[in-house]
């Protein structure tokens, strides 16, 4: 384990719900609560500031909501944190829309301690997609609705041959090195051609990329 530990913000407008997160990120080894913020808006100064690895998000809260302070984040930060939106309801528009502003992931409330851990660590250090299935799922529910056949065609010619397997090996949640084993290139050719996509999209991470070949019709979520 890293002698750094991964250092969270958390940000919940209840408070019970940041108590119990505290005491379960704060007991856990390698982990830090760096700050906490009531609303979206302190959300945000708070990153600035303290410049976290993950930002545990509550969805609703006022003055400024989890998905506002998501987009104020990735936009005002040449290297924003993660960020895991944490949700009371799984099936719901809002989570999407904050995945679509940047958010890497989501949890639900009544998650156990070691799945939140686990989340944590997830995407602070690994290349993997938190919980893909989920991921499919909202996209099918609240996606922009029926893609274009153009839509997937524009997608397809910004992308190599490679890069387009790469890019449908993502969406089914599979990590870099489980890429290169399916494909039987190394891990460094996977990363490459990652990073290529991503330029490619025009987005930070592959929860986005994820996103945009779910709603251009690249691949079909449902």
């Amino acid at each position: 384990m890293s002698a750094t530990p991964i250092r969270v913000v958390l940000a919940d407008d209840e408070h019970l719900v940041r108590t119990a997160l505290r005491a379960i990120v704060g007991a856990e080894p390698g982990l830090e609560v760096v700050g906490e913020a009531t609303t979206g808006a302190e959300a945000v100064s708070l990153v600035r500031a303290l410049r976290p690895d993950v930002v545990l998000m509550d969805v609703r809260m006022p003055e400024v909501d989890g998905i506002r302070a998501t987009e104020r984040i990735m936009a005002g930060m040449p290297d924003p944190p993660r960020v895991i939106v944490v949700t009371t309801f799984e099936n719901d528009s809002y989570v999407y829309d904050a995945l679509r502003a940047g958010a890497c992931g989501f949890l639900l409330k009544r998650a156990g301690a070691d799945e939140l851990v686990q989340a944590i660590r997830l995407v602070a250090t690994s290349d993997s997609l938190l919980f893909p299935s989920a991921l499919r799922a909202l996209a099918a529910a609240h996606g922009r609705g029926a893609a274009r056949d153009d839509e997937a065609a524009r997608l397809r010619q910004r992308l190599s041959e490679r890069e387009a397997e790469v890019l449908r090996l993502m969406t089914a949640g599979l990590s870099n090195a489980e890429i290169a084993e399916r494909m039987t290139v190394g891990p460094a050719t996977v990363k490459t051609h990652v990073a290529g996509v991503l330029a490619k999209l025009g987005v930070r991470d592959r929860t986005q990329a994820v996103i945009a070949a779910y709603e251009s019709g690249f691949v079909s979520p449902r």
